[in-house]
């Protein structure tokens, strides 16, 4: 596969395979990244949403790759850990 000419089509059917992979992958995540979604662009998929650690970040970018062999072209997952959590000895 040439990432170059890669196409990702914007078909309903496309975007139905592509809501399915977002629901696949977000039951997989157990919550670890809030409103995952996937968006579908020219030349492949952007992962989104917000996660509290990098890890989850990873994890999410990872299911995706298994779930799908569409080329990932950003992961846009933010990442804030939680607010209003404090650590003992930081002031």
């Amino acid at each position: 596969m040439n990432l170059l000419t890669y196409e990702v089509s914007h078909s309903p059917a496309a975007e139905e395979t592509i809501e399915q992979i977002a629901r696949h992958v977000s039951q997989q995540l157990h919550g670890r990244v809030v409103a995952f979604r996937l968006e579908s662009c020219g030349c492949g998929i952007v992962l989104k949403g917000r996660a509290r650690t990098y890890h989850a970040k990873q994890v999410a970018q990872h299911a995706v790759m298994v779930a799908t062999d569409m080329p990932i072209v950003s992961n846009a997952i933010e990442v804030k850990p939680s607010e209003g959590i404090r650590k003992s000895g930081i002031t």
